[in-house]
This record gives structure tokens, sequence and C-alpha cells, in this order.
């Protein structure tokens, strides 16, 4: 687990961005604390920063050159079967130096070329430099767990792991106004694009290969999902949960190896519960880790998290904080972001992750189950209206008076109506309207008269539109629960919760690795019919059924709590005067030109009223943005 950049300058002009590698390099230190080295010759720079964790030693440091010193790589990931992979090479002749994963992964490449990515369990960014031929060829795991970013030009070709190691070559910063339309809506920017017009994100599951200002992109993997044989496919429900328990206990095993301290994040929900259940069977000293929330009791799990460590003997460590300790860390959070990105519970997350950094160097996660077996309120609601009856028609019917009532997400009944008046909304809607309706916080038409008259000229609806229907394009009229999971693995997990995760813990130098997004896992789960994962009772009901004989019962049959910081309250108290006096001040925003003020005194006005609906996530989004703008603007 590392951070790479690099730049391949095609003119003079770009050797003038070249110089800038090392400090490129050195803005993603914190993904790589333990060591950085750089590679130049007269075209090509190199950069990465180590976060060692398979064979520690110099040996494996990178860049990393083959026997021939024809291929260079930066890598950034694990390949967890690198070991049988191995086995191949050297029968085939293939020496080895080390005992690391990357020259594994290099010396594949060698071999099979873009083949290799077929064969390849793990998560990774990674980038080969072919010295003979002058090309770069640069990759991305299937599911997007490890970002690539990348510029493109007349001059030059630059990659990184993070933006901030893009703005080091001293590029020019146009905001992508369209970028920042949907942002307004979903509170992340979605893959290719970027908050800047020419910054993008190599998709998941897709390479790229680079010549002298040449670029070519293709995919390489695609989630083996066909509909039509998905529903009907003839296996049973209870050979489907054994098949599922031994794909999921081979994805944790593969996952355990490490030269450095391992443990597991441990939330009390069913996910990290199944990854603790199988981890500690294989490991028994594992070391599970949790935060606890002592002001806000409702999104406490910390009993049930103790339960369950208890349950399969792990070492168990919780992290119990104040509201004022999770404040404590807002900006530092907002520091650290280095594209306008509002999901506040990267708070929670970057806490976790520099607590358990003082344990352990990696953590397994839950992180996947929610997009692959229908966990969301919203697979819930997308349910019953896929089956809708006389109950659901009743909630449409009475629109009009959820409408009127007070909404807020920190009042039981008030959210039950904001939850009621979303649903009502959904009902009206198209399957794709209705998805997006409901993976955002605010309306299309009230995302765009945020903007300022003269940035709604730089942002087209044409191409909004075409965005929109891009990221739905497999949710047909009449979808169903796997279209919808679908284009959650496809929309939500890579570009809110795999960003976030990747974000916060390599802020604090943590491997985090998934074991539910191991491909035969994901392609497994893909291939079940919609009523295997969710129905009138259950969410993520195979994967309850299937774990119900070793996880402790206590943990079935209670309500999903994930966890939301407390906005509402710090945007009315500690954080008040930084929202109305500097960042969504009136001087600023007219100063700034981007945002119609009148629009966010509206949005201010509803923050502090008795009815603030989504407004807090909505102004979250908004300081998010004014932070980074200040910062990197």
């Amino acid at each position: 687990m590392c951070g790479i950049t690099g730049i391949f300058a095609f003119n003079l002009v770009g050797k003038f961005n070249k110089i800038q590698i090392s400090n490129a390099t050195q803005a993603i230190q914190k993904r790589g604390p333990d060591y950085q080295d750089v590679y130049h010759d007269e075209w090509v720079g190199l950069g990465h920063r180590r976060l060692s964790i398979i064979d520690t030693t110099a040996v494996a440091h990178q860049p990393m050159w083959d026997e021939s010193k024809r291929y260079c790589i930066v890598f950034n990931g694990e390949i967890f079967n690198f070991q049988s992979l191995k086995q191949e090479l050297e029968r085939k002749g293939y020496p080895f130096f080390s005992h690391s994963d990357t020259e594994v992964l290099l010396n594949l490449y060698i071999d099979q070329k873009e083949k290799c990515l077929s064969k390849l369990n793990g998560f990774f960014s990674f980038c080969v430099y072919d010295r003979q031929e002058k090309t770069f060829f640069l990759a991305r795991d299937r599911f997007g767990i490890k970002p690539l970013l990348y510029l493109f030009d007349e001059d030059k070709f630059l990659f990184a792991s993070e933006m901030k190691s893009i703005l080091e070559y001293g590029i020019e910063k146009t905001v992508d106004y369209n970028s920042l339309h949907i942002y307004l809506q979903l509170n992340y920017i979605p893959a290719p694009d970027s908050i800047f017009q020419n910054v993008k994100k190599l998709m998941p599951g897709h390479y790229m290969k680079v010549s002298r200002q040449k670029m070519d992109i293709q995919s390489y993997y695609d989630i083996p999902y066909n509909r039509e044989e998905s529903e009907r496919n003839t296996i049973s429900y209870q050979d489907a949960q054994i098949r599922l328990k031994q794909l999921l206990e081979e994805s944790v095993q593969r996952r355990l190896v490490a030269d450095v301290p391992l443990g597991a994040f441990l939330s009390g929900g069913i996910d990290s519960s199944v990854v603790t259940a199988l981890a500690s069977k294989h490991k028994p000293d594992l070391h599970t880790f949790s935060i606890g929330f002592k002001d806000e009791s409702f999104f406490d799990e910390t009993e049930y998290a103790r339960l369950v460590a208890k349950h399969f003997k792990t070492e168990h460590t919780v992290f119990s904080l104040t509201n004022n300790d999770l404040y404590a860390h807002v900006n530092a959070v907002l520091d650290y972001i280095d594209e306008p990105f509002a999901d506040s519970s990267a708070i929670a997350v970057y806490i976790l992750s520099k607590e358990t950094r003082k344990h352990a160097t990696v953590a397994l996660s839950g992180d996947g189950a929610d997009e692959m077996f229908a966990g969301y309120n919203k697979h819930a609601a997308f349910n019953r209206i896929i089956h809708k009856g006389f109950k659901e028609e009743l909630v449409g019917a009475f629109h009009p008076l959820w409408k009127v009532l007070p909404q807020s997400r920190n009042n039981p009944l008030a959210n039950k109506a904001r939850q009621l008046l979303r649903f009502s909304e959904g009902m009206k809607l198209s399957a794709k309207d209705r998805y997006w309706r409901w993976a955002g916080y605010a309306h299309n038409d009230e995302a765009l008269s945020m903007l300022h008259a003269d940035i709604k000229v730089k942002s087209s609806h044409q191409e909004f539109a075409a965005r929109k229907n891009t990221l739905l394009r497999h949710l047909p009229d009449n979808a169903g629960i796997n279209d919808i999971l679908l284009t959650d693995m496809l929309l939500v997990l890579p570009n809110d919760m795999l960003t976030k995760v990747d974000l916060m813990s390599m802020a604090n130098g943590l491997e985090v690795r998934v074991p539910f997004l191991d491909y035969e896992v994901v392609n497994f789960v893909f291939s079940l019919p919609g009523e295997y994962k969710i129905n009138s009772q259950y969410r993520k009901r195979i994967l309850q059924d299937a774990f119900r004989d070793i996880l402790p019962a206590k943990l079935y049959n209670r309500p999903k709590k994930g966890f939301e910081v407390p906005l509402l309250k710090w945007f009315r108290n500690e954080m008040r005067s930084l929202i109305t006096d500097d960042l969504l001040s009136k001087e600023f925003i007219h100063s700034q030109g981007i945002f119609e003020y009148s629009e966010i005194e509206k949005l201010k006005q509803q923050l502090f009223s008795s009815n603030p609906g989504d407004a807090h996530a909505r102004i979250w989004g908004l300081v998010v943005f004014q932070w980074w703008w200040k910062k990197f603007m």
C-alpha cells in the first residue's frame, strides 16, 4: 500500500513540469510514511511513497526494475495471490530477488502484458514504464478500491494517487462546473470526472496505454451480471449460502497475509462481524477495533461489537469519543481532502484509522456488503415500490401531508416524515430519476439554483444529462433489485464509500482490505436472484442466513444504524461563525463569484430553523467546497 505518481513529458514544455517530480511524490507522503524514492530520465519521472506491508526490506523498495532494466514499476495496493503467481513465473524461468508482490506483478506484466490483469486477485493502481518502447501502462483494480488520477495534454501525461500530487506539477486549475453541479447533488464527484476540467480518474476495471502524445483506454473487467440469468439461477438458496460462506472464507484467508500487525474494524453490524468471525478462525490472536460515541447513544454500537469480540475471543479495543473529540478532527479532515468530497462520516473513519494505526498497519473491513446484498434504506424502499401494494399507495397518496410536516434527521418523528416524503416523491419518478433522487441531497433544480448566473452559462444541461445517463446506464425502466445493486457498485461504492475509506485510512498510513470485494465473491453474488438478497422482512437476507449459525443471535433483528456525525449541532454552535462570517458570508460569496448568495441565504435560514430537513448535509457540501477553494485555488 503506497502512493504513486509520474510524468511522461512529450516536449520541452512538459519537461518543465517534470522537475516537480520530487515535490509531487512528497505531497503524498502520508500514504507511504516508510520510504520515498524517485526515478527520472530525460522524458519520464516516477515517484513512490512506501507503506511497507509485504517484504519490508529495502530490496522491495520502488520504483522497482526488472533484471534487464527495461521495465520499471510503481505500484499501490496488494496482490493477494502473488505466491501462486510467483510459482508459475519461476517455472517459466523468471528470477526473483525479493519476496514482494510488487516484483511478481512486474514480471507477470512482462510475461503477459495487459492479460496479466485477469489473473490478479487484489486491489491496485500501478504504472509500468517500458524504457525501450517509451510507453506507460497503467491499470486500476476491478472495483476502484485504489484511486488513479491523470492529466493528458499536448505537452505531457501525469498520474497520481491523489489530486494534491497532480497539483504539485503546476497544472492549470480550471474548475469543471458540470462536476460542481453534480457535486451539489451527490456531495461527491463520480469518475471519470474530477473538479478540474483537465484532470480525470481512470475508471475501475480499466487500463490505459500511453506513448508520446497518444493515449488509449480499455476496459478489462465488468461485473458479469445478466438480469435474466440471475433471476432464473437454479442454485438453491441453501446451496447458495454454503457457496457464499466458502468464497468469503477463502477471501478473508487471502487477506490475512502481511509482514506487519494486522487487525479488523468491528462495528457490531453483520458485515464486520462476518469478517471478524472468519478472520478469527484463521488468526487466533486477531485484534479488533471499534469506535463508540458517548454523546450519541443512538449511533453507539459498541455493545454489539464487544459481544462479537467476546464471542470470537479477539483482543478488542474501543475508542470512545465525545462530540468534542469528533469536532477536534474536522480541520484535519478538511485539510486532507484535495477534491470536494462531503461524506461527513469520513470524520469518524479518519479517527478510527488514526487510532487503529497505533496498534496495526493493516485492517480488514466490511465495506461493499451493503451495495452487494441490499443493506441500505433505499434498497428496502426500492423493493417496496417493485412489490408495492395498499400501504405503499397510501404513503404516496399522503404526499401533501408529508410535505408540510417538520423534517430533520435529528428527531425520530421528523426523520420519519422526511423518509415518507422521499418515498412518496420517489414513487412518482422513473427508475433512473428515483435512484438519482435517493442517491443525493438536492434536486437538480435546487443544485442549479445555487450557481451564480455567470457560472450556469459554463455548465451545460446537455453535458449534465449525458453524465447522469452514463452513470445510470444499467437501470432499465422496470429495474429490479439487482439492477439497483449493480448501479450502487458502479457509482456509490467507488466514488463515495471506497474513496472515503482510502482517503481517511491513507491520511493515517493504514492499509484497509475489503474481503467482500474479492472478485470471485462479487461474481457469485451477482449471479443470484434479487429475492436471495432482500425481501419484505430482511435486507442482506442471504448474508444473514449464511452466518446465522456462528454469529451471536443478539445481532439479528435490530435496526441498521450506520453513523452520522452531529453536523447540525456543530453548525448551530461551534461552526456557526465559520459558516456565517467566513466560508458562506455574503462578502466571500460575492467576491468568489460561483454561488448565488440569495440561495445560500435561504439554505442557512433553513439550517437554523425548526425544520432543517437535509440542509445540514447540503451546507456540509458547501463548507467542504469552500475550504477546498481557499486552500487550493
